[in-house]
């Protein structure tokens, strides 16, 4: 193929440029964008969303309640654990925040005669009972 473009046997085909010493070769110019103006009028993200919280995109689909439904509550059911027990919490969101209706906490079922063990999965469920006997009263 070197030969039929005429090029000699020893020379490397296709040619290449020698790279600049301590460069690489294929490297650009870039423009720095982030100056004076950018930071002028650079907006910050809202502080849940910078500590990563809160996915807002999935709250504001998870909150939206359907129009026919005007200024109708929709109820749900949110379940945390921590490092020791489990929080378990019945609520409802406006555009003040959101609203509490009713909670338990896995401690409690300390009254029920169950002394250890809040945080696995039968603690889970019987608090879920404990906070759903609250909101029915």
């Amino acid at each position: 193929l070197a030969q039929a473009y005429g090029v000699p046997k020893s020379s490397t085909f296709p040619p290449t440029l020698p790279a600049a010493a301590g460069k690489s070769s294929n490297m650009a110019f870039v423009k720095v964008l982030k100056n004076k103006a950018y930071f002028k009028r650079f907006q910050v993200k809202p502080r849940r969303r910078r500590e990563g919280k809160t996915d807002y995109r999935a709250r504001r689909k998870m909150v939206r309640q359907d129009k026919n439904k005007f200024n109708n509550k929709k109820y749900r059911m949110v379940v945390r654990f921590t490092n020791r027990r489990c929080i378990c919490q019945i609520m409802y969101s406006t555009i003040r925040g959101d609203m509490i209706v009713a909670q338990a906490s896995s401690h409690e079922l300390e009254k029920f005669g169950i002394p250890a063990g809040y945080k696995n999965y039968a603690a889970a469920y019987c608090t879920g009972l404990l906070v759903a006997r609250r909101v029915l009263k």
